[in-house]
């Protein structure tokens, strides 16, 4: 891929998008928001709250990130977090544990026997209804379609959103010491991580939740080492980003 691709990907990033690592404070109810829109309203994943905030229990050891225009006022697109596990209880299950303790192939990997400490869970990845409104997309929390991916490396048709998001959470992973991440979540965004360069295990059958959803595994270490060129220079500003913590609010 022409290096002058891969600057238009990272300048695309930079003139429409900001993503922030968000544990506390106004940013961290954003995030509350945007999950309760797209899980609650949107999809009825959810019951809606009176706050308008979509909140569980995993949220009291999670660390967030949070896509936003760049442009103020810093409109809200899409957020997603990491579950990491619960520093009073490490052996307590992550959210794939619980929905998968019939069908996860342990003989792969067997999440109770590695070190608590270094594991996560990608969930709660959402995307505000107007920025995922293409024809297939209203009843899905965020939207990728095989297609983006007919010109990659065109910047009109890449998927900055979902990729962002995605790179955020392994940027989250990494500035937490997780060494291994795993991703309950539908097919077709699991193989977006392939697109990408990253190996993508899939560690069980697929469950019905919130339809058809398959567990996977990946590693922090093989993701950043494997990335596809045309990504790095992406990958370097979200990383940076994630890195100097939540921004404007």
């Amino acid at each position: 891929m022409q290096t002058s691709a891969r600057r238009d990907l990272s300048q695309g990033f930079n003139n429409y998008f900001r993503i922030d690592r968000v544990v506390e404070g106004p940013l961290l109810d954003e995030v509350f928001h945007v999950r309760h829109e797209v899980y609650c309203e949107d999809l009825g994943f959810e019951p809606e709250r009176p706050d308008r905030r979509e909140v569980d229990p995993y949220d009291a050891h999670s660390v967030h990130c949070l896509l936003r225009t760049a442009a103020a006022p810093h409109t809200r697109v899409g957020c997603t977090r990491i579950v990491l596990t619960d520093p009073a209880d490490p052996y307590a299950p992550l959210p794939f544990e619980r929905s998968c303790a019939a069908t996860l192939d342990r003989s792969i990997v067997d999440p109770a026997r590695l070190p608590r400490g270094s594991i996560a869970e990608i969930s709660r990845l959402a995307v505000r209804a107007q920025y995922r409104r293409r024809k297939g997309e209203e009843h899905t929390a965020v939207a990728i379609q095989e297609q983006d991916f007919t010109a990659f490396g065109a910047q009109q048709r890449f998927p900055f959103i979902p990729t962002s998001l995605l790179l955020g959470a392994v940027a989250l992973a990494e500035h937490n010491d997780v060494e291994t991440i795993f991703v309950l979540t539908e097919p077709r965004l699991a193989a977006h991580f392939s697109h990408l360069g990253v190996e993508v295990r899939q560690i069980g059958a697929a469950i019905s939740h919130r339809g058809t959803r398959v567990p996977s595994v990946m590693h922090i270490e093989e993701i950043i080492r494997n990335m596809r060129s045309l990504i790095r220079p992406l990958w370097e500003i979200v990383r940076q980003q994630i890195r100097e913590g939540s921004g404007p609010v």
